[in-house]
């Protein structure tokens, strides 16, 4: 065996810090980011982010944008509503109102409140409850008649049977037949077994009808308004504007602060001696103007991508949903000379404000089905023409997933009865034999 020297030349990715942050900016969204950058200002003295000014007459008047630093920028979510009162402290702040009630009452009646589900329906069984307060059954009973009165109507209800009926008699309907049905005919009304019900209560179709269209006005969960979930805003990361007959691409800078280098410590290192801090302040330069390098070419590739995909789709922002074409990202990063990988961190939850609307990115990438005549039919083509299909239809002879399959290859769109059904469930309508009205 003999050992010897040999030199080689070969390609090989290296992936340095500076390319995974490069990498990691792309894929961020606009909240993302902010959040990097001023997490990065502040382990960085170098970085100084200047905010976008941000005004009334500016948001009144979106075509007179005027950009500039500002002492004390506004920020966008200070032009969001704050959210509402828990559904604790709804009902609470009315049980306040009442007079005329013993500490004792107020003790009963504030625990009930407090175990409310967040659909606003009171779940704990009575003899339990006078157990943990050592009261009368008697006097749990009275205030849950009196939780039961606040609003909003049919809280507190132990069912959605007494939901309903609370509900009604809020507002006044005492009609023997309406009260028939929530009490014993609600499974038949949740699947549209009318004809059932006609029987059963010995009145006519149409008042059946009108029986269910009123108890499904009606809300089976009113305590969910005041749930309280997580609020997420949206910032557009792409804004498109018609301009010249053409649809241009514009990266939304407003969406995050700019980064500059702070002068101040810029003039410190020209005039500063060599040594460890000068070593510190130079790595932090370097740090810093990486940084801006990395935003840089990740708006450029934003606004490649995001262009691309709108020349694609000129047709969709001309004409509507039913002329948006198939599309995937390998076509996009074909057209754009990028990687497929590199669209793929470019459109991952970026949003584009345009002339249509506000739509994600990958709103635009559809799956392709055949046409009659051979061109490809996005699925969302398709979702929309069923949802056309099923709002224009007779109620009263809804058509089958079996009718609609047949019309759709009528015009010229060939799916399957099962991928219709899919797709009409994901548009969330409910088959035939439950859409039908009399």
């Amino acid at each position: 065996m003999q050992f010897r020297l040999q030199q080689e030349q070969t390609n090989k990715l290296v992936m340095t810090p500076e390319l995974r942050q490069a990498i990691m900016l792309l894929q961020y969204s606009s909240v993302d980011l902010m959040a990097y950058l001023r997490e990065q200002a502040n382990e960085n003295p170098l970085i100084d982010l200047s905010e976008i000014e941000m005004s009334i007459e500016r948001i009144s008047k979106p075509e007179e944008y005027s950009f500039g630093k500002s002492a004390n920028p506004v920020d966008l979510l200070d032009f969001v509503a704050s959210p509402a009162d828990n559904l604790f402290e709804h009902l609470v702040a009315q049980l306040g109102w009442v007079r005329g009630l013993s500490r004792s009452q107020r003790r009963v009646a504030r625990f009930l409140i407090g175990n409310l589900d967040e659909k606003g329906y009171l779940e704990l069984d009575v003899l339990t409850a006078a157990g943990i307060l050592d009261v009368s059954v008697d006097e749990v009973e009275n205030m849950i008649t009196l939780v039961q009165r606040f609003e909003p109507a049919g809280i507190a209800a132990r069912s959605l049977e007494e939901c309903l009926l609370l509900q009604l008699r809020h507002i006044g309907k005492n009609d023997p037949c309406l009260t028939a049905v929530v009490h014993h005919h609600l499974s038949d009304l949740a699947c549209n077994r009318i004809q059932k019900i006609s029987n059963s209560l010995g009145i006519g179709i149409q008042e059946v009808q009108q029986i269910a269209d009123r108890i499904r006005k009606l809300n089976p969960c009113p305590g969910a308004a005041f749930a309280a979930n997580e609020h997420h805003y949206i910032l557009a990361d792409i804004s498109v504007e018609h301009i010249n007959n053409k649809y241009l691409v514009l990266v939304n800078e407003i969406t995050a602060p700019k980064v500059e280098i702070n002068p101040f410590y810029q003039r410190m290192l020209k005039e500063m001696p060599m040594g460890e801090n000068k070593q510190f302040f130079h790595e932090k330069m370097n740090t810093a103007l990486w940084l801006m390098n990395s935003l840089e070419q990740r708006r450029l590739t934003l606004k490649k991508v995001a262009q691309a995909i709108v020349d694609r789709q000129n047709d969709f922002f001309e004409l509507g949903i039913h002329f948006l074409k198939p599309t995937t990202q390998k076509e996009i990063a074909e057209i754009t000379g990028l990687h497929e990988s590199t669209v793929s961190r470019a459109v991952n939850n970026k949003y584009i404000q345009t002339p249509r609307g506000l739509f994600e990115l990958k709103h635009f990438f559809t799956s392709a089905l055949a046409s009659e005549d051979g061109d490809a039919v996005s699925s969302m083509s398709a979702k929309a023409h069923i949802k056309q299909i099923i709002d224009n239809e007779d109620k009263r002879s809804p058509m089958s997933d079996q009718e609609i399959t047949e019309l759709l290859k009528k015009e010229g769109l060939e799916l399957s009865r099962r991928t219709v059904a899919k797709y009409r469930e994901e548009l969330k309508y409910q088959t035939s034999r439950r859409r039908k009205r009399f």
